[in-house]
């Protein structure tokens, strides 16, 4: 049975650079896989990420940039994430609802009430198999963030805004049995094998269960 795969953390958590790695890994298993972002991976959900990334001559408010990202969110799981489960495809996402409960909940104020709302009504019971975090100081994570160009929208919420996102995230991981965290202040090949080991050993387990299931 294929899974959904999901990267989360901070900016310049380095996760562009884990997920490539991840992909080889689930090749070198010989499954079939795709990679998705959030928001977008669909022609919608696309066209919604650059209204909620760029700069506005007026107030973006809370409310709009969350709807907005469950809305991007709703297309990429119906249209892409899905079906390519269904066929048998792994799916390996960068950023999904935990996501948004770090960056509208933590980082934004948005209640934790309103927030689980909106995730039943457009994902149901819809949640990733495996998750690995990023764990990386606001500070350093910006910082990187800065050396590959102009920040945007978001990025430019201020280190207080990412501090807030940072706890959330590891406040829920901390409660979540199907999540990894990973230092992500080491050397990215250092990080790259941490979160590749942690994958690994993932796939281990699902092989294992698939065994035992057909034993049966």
């Amino acid at each position: 049975m294929a899974s959904f795969i999901v990267v989360e953390g901070l900016e310049g958590a380095g996760k562009s650079s884990v997920i490539a790695r991840l992909m080889s890994v689930l090749k070198e298993h010989q499954f079939d896989v795709i990679n998705t972002r959030e928001p977008g991976g669909t022609p919608m959900a696309e066209a919604i990420r650059d209204c909620v990334k760029q700069d506005w001559d007026e107030s973006v408010t809370q409310e709009t940039e969350l709807l907005l990202m469950y809305a991007a969110r709703s297309q990429l799981v119906e249209n892409i994430i899905k079906p390519a489960l269904k066929s048998g495809t792994w799916v390996i996402g960068d950023r999904h609802d935990l996501s948004s409960v770090a960056y509208q909940g933590g980082g934004r104020g948005v209640s934790l009430d309103t927030l689980k709302s909106l995730r039943q009504m457009t994902l149901g019971d819809f949640a990733p198999h495996f998750t690995l975090y990023l764990d990386i100081e606001p500070s350093v994570g910006l910082a990187r963030a800065r050396g590959r160009g102009e920040l945007d929208r978001i990025e430019q919420a201020g280190l207080a805004f990412f501090e807030r996102a940072r706890q959330t995230y590891q406040e829920q991981v901390a409660s979540m049995p199907n999540a990894v965290t990973v230092d992500a202040s080491q050397a990215m090949q250092k990080v790259q094998d941490d979160a590749a080991n942690a994958l690994n050993t993932y796939i281990k387990h699902v092989l294992s269960a698939q065994a035992s299931n057909a034993d049966v």
